[in-house]
This record gives structure tokens, C-alpha cells and sequence, in this order.
């Protein structure tokens, strides 16, 4: 194996790595998201079974705040548009990663052949 092949092995291997490396990291961003995003819903669907003269409050450090019931549903609904948004981002980012993954795979591939010498164009 010339010094040139090891370089480029090498270099296609740590690239491999680190695309694994992120593509973990937005895999468990993901899932951290859907938690939040069935925390979120659960809450929504609590607010809208609430009677008109029920009283809502939100936590502020270790204090319960009253809070209007209509605000609380605006924020719930905003905080679970956001989430989507970062669900649909992140869903993105796994493609593209996973497309950049299975390329570097296969130039890997493709040089440890040339090493080998099985793939001789």
C-alpha cells in the first residue's frame, strides 16, 4: 500500500466517521424532539378539555403563576409549530447525512478494492 493510498484511506475513513458520528447526534436530537412533541400534545389536548372557568397556571422557577387559559393555548400551539419545524429539519439533515454516508461508504469501498488490487480500471 503507497503512502498516497493510506492518506486517502484514512482520510475516507475518518470521514465515514464523523458522518456517523453527527448522524447519531441528530438521531438522538430527534428522538429528544418527539418526546416534547407528545409532551406538548398531551398538554393541548388537556387545555381544550378544560372548562371555561378552570383556572391555569404555569411554572415560573419554583413558583405557579395563573395564567389565561387562551395564552396558554397560543403558546402550546406555537411551541408545538416550532417543534415541527425542527422535526422536519432534522428529518432533513438525517437524509442528506445518510446519502453523504452511503457515498463515503462506497469510495471506501472502492479504494480498499484499488489496495487490494481486485479493482483495476
Amino acid at each position: 500500500m503507497s503512502v498516497e493510498q493510506r492518506k486517502a484511506l484514512e482520510t475516507q475513513t475518518m470521514a465515514l466517521q464523523t458522518l456517523q458520528s453527527e448522524l447519531a447526534k441528530i438521531v438522538a436530537n430527534r428522538q429528544t424532539l418527539d418526546s416534547q412533541q407528545q409532551e406538548n400534545e398531551l398538554v393541548q389536548k388537556e387545555l381544550e378539555q378544560l372548562g371555561d372557568d378552570a383556572r391555569v397556571f404555569k411554572m415560573i422557577g419554583p413558583v405557579l403563576v395563573p395564567q389565561d387559559k387562551e395564552e396558554a393555548k397560543a403558546n402550546v400551539d406555537k411551541r408545538l409549530e416550532f417543534i415541527r419545524d425542527e422535526i422536519s429539519r432534522a428529518d432533513q439533515k438525517v437524509e442528506q447525512l445518510s446519502k453523504d454516508q452511503e457515498k463515503t461508504s462506497m469510495e471506501l469501498f472502492k479504494l480498499q478494492m484499488d489496495i487490494q488490487g481486485i479493482n483495476k480500471n
